[in-house]
């Protein structure tokens, strides 16, 4: 697959999410919960993180070594920091294959997150 490919991931079912949060809908959210949801969007709030995690999530298999992803216009050691925050706060996970590591986004959790913004419910 080319790097300008576009790779269609699987829509989670809306019982597979797993829920961090009720919705934003549900009632005021407790102190917990809003510092675990503010790191989640926190680390995609800045743009490298955003491209990162794009990047990542449009790979075919859901998955990318480090090695396709880090030419975001910054330093390795910046992705790696960058990388190392949406793991972090959740959003990804990794897995380390001889010298490269592999990327997945944490389906559940976007799902999740998206759900907690839901305004139907």
């Amino acid at each position: 697959m080319s790097k300008s490919e576009i790779a269609e991931l699987p829509l989670l079912d809306a019982e597979d999410a797993v829920p961090c949060c009720p919705p934003i809908t549900a009632g005021e959210l407790s102190q917990a919960d809003a510092e675990k949801m503010a790191a989640m969007f926190k680390a995609l709030s800045d743009p490298v993180r955003l491209r990162l995690f794009s990047r990542i999530a449009s790979f075919a298999g859901g998955e990318a070594c480090v090695c396709d992803i880090s030419d975001v216009g910054v330093s390795q050691p910046t992705v790696s920091h960058h990388l190392k925050k949406l793991r972090e706060a959740g959003l990804l996970t990794s897995e380390r294959r001889g010298t490269w590591v592999y990327y997945q986004v944490a389906p559940s959790v976007v799902a999740a997150m998206a759900a907690m913004l839901d305004l139907r419910t």
